[in-house]
């Protein structure tokens, strides 16, 4: 086992062990908080992955929990159903309500999805009124507990704390993920994540469906606990108090939000004989926790375990190793099969680069309101070759990236590979085509480290999906095994093996660039968009920028390298195109190009 694996088995040990504590106390009262506890607990893990890592502002899971706690009662109660059978059936609703409530909100901005989350949890309090037939409108139900030997306090909090284990394994897995490391993207930079090809969306409502089960699951204990249930027992007051759970908790933590639940769960019963002052109290803890710890108590137990082995935080030049680069970009990221035929080597710049075999912009027009910033630019990009784009700023050269990476769509004119239009490819679909991008200001994940970054980057390549991350199978294992190989491989040879578990956040602007380079490259592109990598370094880094992308394109990568700094495209490209104010002015070899009088007059000021 690895040190960090068997650092989180111990940490989950330890809480396990520190949360089976209640069970022997001899006040069953307190084992009933602590059971109280568990059951939000199961819900609130769920919904930390949408809010805390997936960025979404859901405040109305109250009512994903009144679902799985009207269908227990209804299920076990009514209908007579085995409740051990009516648990995962209320799970399998909560689930559905989630998919119902996911599917027309999730594309909504963050305060709109909030406001319909709201409204959902309303009017889940309204039909449990209106529908007196099903649920006992304001008279209620009376809820069935579970059978021997979990009919008593200690039986019950055994059970519930078993399954809130299994969440937090759970949800555990899935945070040290490709999906992790996806939702992570979602949250701090959409634009990212679709860079690499994380379909938004699909990632969102694939994260709201589950805590959508948990939040079934938890309404069913939370039921049983109860006993008995009316619609004045989820009321709205209950949905922002799982969310503030999170927030206290920290945002990208598994166990802050546990932290946060218990303390906001037990304050009320510790200010109890201060019953007129609860509320004050509960307020000002609140106000404490935001103003003192505003990064949650996850974040302040991380940075006090740092001090015991702090993070490098000094400046480091990067020295790329080109050897172990060359053979990153060359190797298949998926772990080697002693029974499958060697893979065919990637052609390099010998390769044949016929019309069709390249990624191309015909005739592409786009205006932005009056302002025309592309006017019919035809450019090609070939496989193994270099070709640089420049022009004053303004000449529309980051809009010509955008439009080849999906961001924009065109005006007039198509974007092609291979000989076909790639007009209904979404920006999310290019990568898995093989194109990859730069950005002007390094798109990072500040809270990862370095090597889950370039991780990121290979996010085409996962074939395992959330259930598989959630549950740790072996093939979802083996599949994480080896895309953090070559990550750290291209992250070594990219030159940042120094600061591979840094968190990004503590990088230099050049270790920033050179680290968004290797995201792209992880993905193990065809062809590789970079705009202005070189902004911002040293001679000596721009040196080390023109060894690494003269490996990649041995390699047989396309390059469009759009950059200001005209010697260092010069001295690099193998053909040049020439912008200004949105029109093609000049297109060939590096020196015709340079010598050309328009280019000199436009651009180069003399």
């Amino acid at each position: 086992m690895s040190h960090p694996s068997l650092r989180i088995g111990l940490t989950l040990l330890a809480v396990l062990a520190l949360a089976s504590l209640p069970a022997w106390s001899g006040d069953l009262y307190q084992v009933h908080l602590a059971s109280l506890i568990g059951a939000y607990w199961i819900l609130v893990a769920g919904l930390n992955l949408v809010v805390g890592f997936a960025g979404q502002l859901s405040i109305g899971h109250v009512g994903l929990l009144a679902v799985g706690a009207y269908g227990f009662a209804i299920l076990a109660g009514t209908v007579g159903l085995d409740p051990f059978l009516a648990l995962p059936l209320c799970g399998a609703l909560g689930g559905l309500g989630g998919l119902l409530l996911g599917l027309p909100s999730l594309r909504l901005p963050g305060f709109y999805f909030a406001m319909v989350t709201m409204a959902f949890a309303l009017i889940v309090g309204e039909l449990s009124l209106a529908w007196g037939g099903l649920t006992g409108g304001g008279t209620g139900l009376s809820v069935p507990g579970f059978p021997a030997p979990f009919d008593t306090p200690r039986g019950q909090y055994g059970l519930i704390l078993a399954l809130g284990a299994v969440v937090t394994a759970m949800t555990w897995s899935v945070a040290r993920s490709m999906w992790g490391r996806a939702l992570v993207a979602v949250r701090d930079s959409e634009v990212a994540a679709a860079s690499v090809g994380v379909n938004l969306f699909r990632a969102k409502l694939t994260v709201f469906v589950f805590s959508g089960v948990t939040a079934g699951v938890a309404g069913a204990l939370f039921a049983a606990l109860q006993t008995y249930i009316t619609p004045d027992t989820f009321v709205f007051d209950i949905g922002l108090f799982f969310f503030v759970c999170i927030i206290i908790g920290g945002r990208g933590s598994i166990l802050g939000p546990l932290i946060g639940t218990a303390m906001l769960t037990a304050l009320p019963e510790m200010v109890a004989p201060l019953a007129r002052l609860g509320n004050f109290f509960y307020g000002l803890a609140l106000l404490v926790v935001v103003l003192l710890v505003p990064d949650g108590i996850g974040r302040l137990v991380a940075t006090l375990a740092s001090r015991l082995r702090p993070e490098p935080h000094g400046s480091h030049e990067v020295r790329p190793d080109l050897v172990r680069l060359r053979c990153a970009l060359g190797a298949s990221p998926r772990e080697p099969d002693a029974t499958a035929p060697a893979p065919l080597a990637r052609g390099g710049p010998a390769m044949s680069a016929h019309a069709t075999d390249a990624l191309c912009a015909r005739a592409i027009t786009k205006r932005f309101g009056g302002v025309t910033a592309l006017d019919c630019v035809t450019l090609d990009l070939r496989p193994g070759e270099i070709h640089g784009l420049i022009g004053p700023n303004g000449s529309g050269k980051t809009t010509l990236l955008n439009l080849l990476s999906g961001y924009y769509r065109p005006d007039g004119g198509d974007v092609q590979l291979d000989g076909t239009s790639l007009a209904r490819r979404s920006v999310q679909n290019r990568p898995r085509l093989g194109i990859a991008r730069t950005f002007q200001k390094p798109r990072l994940l500040p809270t990862l480290s370095v090597l889950d970054n370039a991780m990121l980057g290979a996010w085409r390549e996962v074939r395992s999906g959330f259930l598989a991350a959630a549950l740790a199978w072996p093939a979802a294992r083996r599949e994480e095994r080896a895309i953090r190989a070559h990550a750290a491989d291209l992250v070594h040879g990219i030159g940042l093996g120094h600061a591979i578990g840094r968190r990004a956040s503590l990088l230099e602007h050049a270790e920033q660039r050179f680290l968004e380079i290797a995201r792209a490259l992880a993905l193990r592109p065809r062809f590789l968009l970079l705009d202005e990598p070189a902004g911002g370094l040293t001679g000596a880094e721009i040196g080390h920028l023109a060894a690494i992308l003269g490996a990649i394109r041995e390699s047989g990568v396309g390059i469009l390298l759009v950059e200001h700094h005209t010697d260092f495209v010069f001295r690099v490209c193998d053909r040049v195109t020439a912008l200004d104010r949105g029109r093609l002015i000049k297109h060939g070899r590096p020196d015709e190009v340079r010598r050309d009088a328009e280019v000199v007059r436009v651009y180069l000021g003399a």
